[in-house]
């Protein structure tokens, strides 16, 4: 959609976008000073000043350190925080930035800071202005990265922070078109900031921002791409509730060590998806090395049933901390033995590497 054809957010449609959030007594804001969370700032404002019981918000700008306008930028947002009766504050991104997956390690840090700012803010939800442009970008990403269903459902209304389970993110924009919160701070005369990283095409998110346009030519636009991410959402929820059942039903866990037995008959009998997903539950659980990379575990399970379906029957490998062998009538999934760190020992020319002699 074009800035130029689109319509600004009417009042009852910011209504309806922050739904569900008045009884939260805190918000936290994540406003960068770009036009999407600069319109989310305003019409969070606009939402909260219709209430009778005002939730408290409080707009956190996270300054990354990576372009020299990124403090004038947080100062003009603690501007306008100011006019609209909003708290600010800005977190620093402070050390050594690395030189490669530089915009993932920016997400990850921006996601700790604006936890941390809510926890001493007391608050248990942070507001961002994810937009539907953005949605249909992250499923183009996904796609080209190669990721399961659960990957291609893409960015959900609401979810848990990164690395914190007890924070939500909530993403109210998610349906909204970038040029429609552009027109509405337009329409209320309201500048914002302009990040050109946004359009380095030394990033993979502006490249495929980049192909939109001609996707859009042939049907593919970030309307459809938002709905072919919410059909692989509805049928992810439908394969993990049936993967819970799995759980419940085959998982047996063996007291004597992190280990789970599963009857090698009805595992095979299970629906590939079913059965994948319940072999990375069972190695997620017992392991010690986090979730196993999914074209790994597709490997390792494509191994396990040619090995039963073999003459021998026999399997064993090892993978993210966690070994699988195949004992009819079960397959055991066990915690892998730590490994052993090799040391390295430089020797100086000409010397020994005994003892001294005296």
């Amino acid at each position: 959609m074009r800035t130029a054809e689109a319509k600004a957010v009417s009042a009852s449609e910011v209504t309806s976008l922050f739904s569900g959030l008045q009884s939260l007594p805190v918000l936290v804001l994540a406003v960068s000073g770009g036009p999407d969370s600069t319109a989310l700032m305003v019409m969070a404002a606009q939402w909260r000043n219709s209430l009778e019981i005002k939730p408290k918000l409080v707009a956190v700008t996270v300054d990354h350190g990576l372009r020299k306008e990124s403090k004038a930028e947080a100062a003009a947002v603690a501007r306008l925080a100011r006019k609209l009766d909003i708290e600010h504050r800005t977190s620093r991104w402070t050390g050594r930035k690395p030189k490669t997956g530089l915009q993932e390690a920016a997400r990850l840090t921006r996601y700790r800071l604006l936890g941390k700012a809510a926890r001493r803010g007391g608050a248990t939800h942070i507001l961002t202005a994810h937009t539907l442009d953005d949605q249909s970008e992250t499923v183009l990403i996904r796609m080209s990265r190669g990721s399961g269903l659960s990957g291609l459902g893409a960015m959900q209304r609401i979810s848990a922070v990164p690395q914190d389970e007890e924070l939500f993110v909530v993403r109210p924009f998610l349906e909204i078109p970038k040029a429609r919160l552009i027109a509405t701070l337009h329409a209320a005369g309201i500048s914002y900031a302009d990040d050109p990283s946004n359009r380095d095409p030394r990033f993979a998110r502006a490249r495929l921002r980049g192909l939109l346009h001609l996707l859009a030519e042939e049907g593919l636009d970030a309307r459809q791409l938002a709905r072919l991410a919410r059909r692989l959402k509805r049928a992810d929820v439908a394969i993990e509730n049936a993967v819970e059942r799995a759980v419940t039903e085959l998982f047996v866990e063996l007291p004597a060590a992190p280990a789970i037995a599963i009857e090698s008959r009805r595992f095979g009998d299970l629906p590939a998806e079913v059965a994948l997903r319940l072999l990375g539950r069972a190695m997620a659980r017992v392991g010690d090395e986090g979730p196993v990379e999914l074209g790994k575990l597709e490997a390792l399970k494509t191994a396990l049933d040619e090995a039963q379906n073999g003459p021998e029957n026999r399997f064993r490998r090892t993978l993210a901390g966690a070994i699988v062998t195949l004992k009819n009538p079960q397959i055991l999934v066990e915690r892998a033995p730590r490994r052993r760190r090799k040391v390295l020992t430089k020797r100086r020319p000409g010397r020994s590497t005994g003892a001294k002699r005296r």
